[in-house]
Formats: C-alpha cells, sequence, structure tokens
C-alpha cells in the first residue's frame, strides 16, 4: 500500500504480535488503511509456542494456512497429562472431534511465527513501521484520535484516525496508564524455563504433542517440542513453592523441579540445556474495560491467562480478527463510540472466562481429569473441546461435573466498554 497521506489512517494497530499483525491483516482485506506500529525489530524472541486447533479459523481468515503448511513447525496432535511418578495419560487427540485440518495445528518457534504474521500483514496491505514506540495517545476530549511515537532515532511522529486497537502484549499500555488492569484474583504463578537440544520426544504422531507434567503443590511443567531438535521446558507453579527455602536463581529452581517429576527428568536428561534460563511472574490479568470512544483493546493487552493450555495465541489471533470486525462495522457506520464493542467485549470475556474456568479447577488439589472422564463419559469431548480453544460455547454440563471434584470459578465482571455519558 502507498503512503499516500501518513498521518491519517482509518485504523492504527499498536503491537505487533499475533493479535495486532491478524488485526492488520483482516482490516486490510476489509479495504481499510491500516498501519501497524511496532517497538521492537523483527524477528524477536517471545515465549508462548503452542498453538490451538482453534488457531485455524483466524489464520485460514488472514491467508496464513498455507504459509504454514509450507514451515518446518513441528505438528501437534494431542495434549497429554503426566502425573509427579512419570505415568502419562492418554493423549486428548483433536482428530476425535474436529476434521483433521483444524485438529492438527504446530508447535512454532515465536520468532520464527510472528515474523511470518508481519510479512503477512505487510503483504495484505497494512503499512508497518517497526522500532516505533507508542509515547501517548492523541485525544479529542474522551474519545482516542490517534498516536504519538518515538522512533529509533528519537524523532516523535503523531499519527491520527478514528479507531486505534491497543495490542501492546501483557504490559498493555492502556489498561496500565488507565488504571484498568485488575490482576486475576486466583492465578498468580510464576514460570521458570529455557530450552533444550537433542532431549526425548516420542514416536509418531504424539512426539508433536504438548506435555503438561505435575510437581507437587499444583504445579506444572510444559514440555514443547519445537524444530531444530529444540524442546521448550518450562515449570509453573505458586511463588512459595518454587522460591521455597531461600532459592531464587532461576537455574537453580529449575533445575531442583526437575527432579520432581520423574518424566521430565528421564526426558531433558537425554539432552543438553541451552541458553538462559527465564523467568515471569504474577501474569494472569483482565482489563477492567474492553473498549472507550476510538479505542480497543486485544490481544494480550485486554487479558492475559496462565498459559497451562496454551491459550494465548489462538486468543491472540482470534481476538484481532474479532476486533478488526468489529472496527470495520463501527467506520462503516461512521460510529467509534465505546458502546458499539459491547458484544466484542462480552463474546471475547465469555470465551477467556471458560477456559479460566478449567485452568482456576485444574489448580485444585481434588481435581483430576482421570476421574472426571471415568465417572462421566461425555467429559472427555467436552475437556478436548475447551483444550483445542472452542472456548465459545455452554459448557454448563462440563462445570456441574468439574463441580462433583472441585469448586468452578464463576466469570470475572470485566471487559465492558467504558460508556462516556453524553
Amino acid at each position: 500500500m502507498v503512503e499516500a497521506n501518513p498521518q491519517h489512517w482509518d485504523a492504527i494497530v499498536v503491537g505487533a504480535g499475533p493479535a495486532g499483525c491478524s488485526a492488520a491483516a483482516a482490516l486490510a482485506l476489509h479495504g481499510r488503511r491500516v498501519l501497524l506500529l511496532e517497538r521492537e525489530k523483527f524477528p524477536r524472541y517471545h515465549i508462548g509456542e503452542s498453538l490451538l486447533p482453534f488457531t485455524f479459523h483466524p489464520l485460514q481468515r488472514i491467508g496464513m494456512l498455507e504459509k504454514m503448511r509450507a514451515s518446518c513447525f513441528v505438528k501437534k496432535y494431542s495434549v497429554q497429562f503426566v502425573s509427579p511418578s512419570g505415568k502419562a495419560s492418554q493423549p486428548f487427540y483433536f482428530y476425535t472431534r474436529y476434521p483433521e485440518e483444524i485438529a492438527q495445528t504446530w508447535q512454532v518457534l515465536r520468532s520464527e511465527f510472528d515474523q511470518m504474521l508481519m510479512d503477512n500483514a505487510r503483504e495484505k496491505g497494512a503499512v508497518v513501521k517497526e522500532e516505533h514506540t507508542l509515547k501517548e495517545y492523541l485525544t479529542d476530549g474522551p474519545r482516542t484520535v490517534g498516536v504519538k511515537v518515538q522512533d529509533k532515532s528519537g524523532a516523535t511522529h503523531e499519527y491520527r484516525a478514528p479507531m486505534t486497537l491497543d495490542c501492546t502484549g501483557r504490559e498493555s499500555f492502556t489498561a496500565s496508564r488507565k488504571g484498568w488492569r485488575i490482576p486475576d484474583p486466583k492465578l498468580n504463578k510464576v514460570a521458570v524455563w529455557t530450552y533444550f537440544k537433542g532431549a526425548l520426544r516420542d514416536e509418531g504422531k504424539v512426539g508433536g504433542a504438548t506435555t503438561v507434567a505435575y510437581v507437587p503443590q499444583k504445579g506444572w511443567f510444559w514440555y514443547i517440542p519445537q524444530h531444530n531438535d529444540m524442546i521448550s521446558v518450562g515449570v509453573v507453579a505458586d511463588a512459595s513453592y518454587l522460591f521455597r527455602e531461600g532459592v531464587r536463581e532461576p537455574k537453580d529452581v529449575f533445575q531442583r523441579e526437575v527432579k520432581q517429576n520423574a518424566w521430565i527428568d528421564k526426558y531433558t536428561s537425554a539432552g543438553q540445556q541451552v541458553g538462559n534460563y527465564f523467568v515471569t511472574g504474577e501474569y494472569s490479568f483482565r482489563s477492567r474495560h474492553c473498549a472507550s470512544d476510538g479505542l480497543l483493546l486485544a490481544g494480550d493487552a485486554f487479558g492475559f491467562l496462565d498459559p497451562i493450555f496454551s491459550s494465548g495465541v489462538m486468543l491472540a489471533l482470534k481476538s484481532g480478527v474479532l476486533a478488526a470486525d468489529a472496527i470495520h462495522e463501527a467506520l462503516s457506520a461512521n460510529d467509534v463510540s465505546a458502546q458499539r464493542f459491547e458484544a466484542y467485549g462480552k463474546y471475547l470475556g465469555e470465551g477467556i472466562d471458560n477456559m479460566r474456568r478449567l485452568v482456576c479447577a485444574f489448580y485444585e488439589q481434588a481435581f483430576s481429569f482421570r476421574k472426571i472422564c471415568e465417572k462421566h463419559e461425555f467429559a472427555q469431548g467436552e475437556i478436548t473441546d475447551c483444550l483445542s480453544g472452542d472456548v465459545n460455547k455452554d459448557f454448563s454440563k462440563l462445570w456441574a461435573a468439574c463441580e462433583e471434584f472441585a469448586p468452578v470459578e464463576q466469570p470475572l465482571p470485566y471487559g465492558t466498554p467504558l460508556v462516556t455519558p453524553a
């Protein structure tokens, strides 16, 4: 797209992660003049590497499927759970519920995947500016009318548009600046992770599975096979558990916890640890509002959920496309007031809350996938649906079954638009 008038756009998208790139591509496909701003230079490192089957629909929508099928990314067909003793569950295969094109997804290297998404947004017609950092919103009364950004040289630029979409990730520029950021009352975990080369992986289709391996106190490891013979391995639990007895160094925490699960110990021992040990904590939150006049939130900027079931990228891609459609309709109606985005916030929040209920139940000591599935034949299919990312459906029957074993959380009262009085 030729940047004929560099100051005025139909929509400005801030942040070129999965939410921002999918939104920019979808808006461009609507014929909108869209500017995508990213503070970093791609490719760049990012965690969140396992895709759910229901990424299929947004990837299809923005023209990414053939690129994914031609990639080197490991194909993922299932998820499995492993007890501390090392006993693995039967895999939850996605093809038991969905056609093959949806049931097979991927384990990605985010530096490569996000670069592909950015390139795709460019191909679809979005103008992308890297190394441009958002400094503040431009406003006209309560309405957002654009952004002020700083480029890598230190120069500032102002860009104006009827709609701005915040896809700034977990830092959530809008929620942090406006005081909308609400920590999750139940999910305040810490993650420590690193990478292994040459570690074990199973044969056949299960070789691409995400493995969730338990440690004491309802903590867990992820074990995600990637291409180039690499494995992403991380442990998640309460800070009081991981940093007990004065152990603070991420490397020391990780190496101690590996010994708490026989499967993880065996599989990582066959490989060589490479690179850094990373740590992050207290990351689950929701934004009090999804929108104000001229401004909308998507992806992790709207809310971030504990990564136990790898929902982050799916929710980001899904919300990006949903936000693009909502913005296109608002622009077509010449109405960018916050209340136009009520249905968007409600739909996105319902999906997050359904996944959150399963996440919170998982952390309850009395909860067990095996016990629920043994007692209720229908439960395996319903759990597979939620684990696949089919989150906007009625799970009331599943929650009733779960409550026989552990409390089920209620939806959080966040995500409504901030409506300005007339």
